[in-house]
């Protein structure tokens, strides 16, 4: 004798199971973060951490505004001078520790339209590599820049996504394109920057 389904419990079913399946990816990513066991290189390289962070730990002041950016979690946080802006982005970091560049400096140049020099230890790990690269699609500082009192080190844009949540410069914090035009337009020349 064969039973005809519940209608109730087959549609209670199907809701619960759509739930679990909608929930899924939420809970991957808090497990994720959270979790401190082995974890794959590939999942590694491809996180962020996106915690809202106050300023006061890192700043004395937001004279100018202030960006602060973290190595490991792979995010830029950037505070207005009136506090009335903050903004949280993921980025790109260097590819080595010995690449990676950590203490104060500030913005001292907007660049709207970045041309790109390999620096003269990229040319010897890369010497196919253009000595020169006008601004355009396939300029890896990708369409603005902010310019830092360190030699070389560059905020810029992307315009290669798949950078972007990993160790993947040179040196460099990459930002998306439309990430790095919001924070150019927000931080001005002076502003005081923070690499952790």
């Amino acid at each position: 004798m064969s039973r005809t389904p519940d209608p109730k419990l087959n549609r209670r079913g199907f809701l619960a199971a759509g739930a679990s399946v909608l929930a899924a990816p939420a809970i991957a990513q808090t497990d994720d973060v959270e979790y401190r066991g082995p974890i794959s290189s590939a999942v590694r390289r491809n996180a962020s951490s996106f915690r809202a962070l106050e300023w006061q730990p890192y700043f004395d002041n937001l004279r100018n505004g202030a960006i602060l950016v973290d190595i490991s979690s792979r995010a830029l946080h950037y505070w207005s001078a009136d506090e009335s802006t903050y903004k949280l982005y993921p980025t790109s970091v260097p590819l080595s520790e010995d690449l990676t560049r950590r203490g104060r400096t500030r913005v001292i140049l907007k660049d709207p339209e970045p041309d790109w020099r390999p620096t003269p230890a990229m040319k010897k790990r890369n010497p196919d590599w253009p000595d020169y690269m006008p601004p355009g699609p396939d300029n890896p500082l990708g369409i603005r820049a902010l310019h830092l009192t360190w030699t070389y080190y560059r905020i810029h844009g992307t315009h290669d996504t798949r950078k972007i949540g990993r160790r993947s410069s040179n040196g460099c914090i990459g930002l998306y394109n439309e990430h790095i035009v919001e924070l150019y337009n927000l931080a001005k020349v002076g502003t005081q920057v923070l690499l952790i």
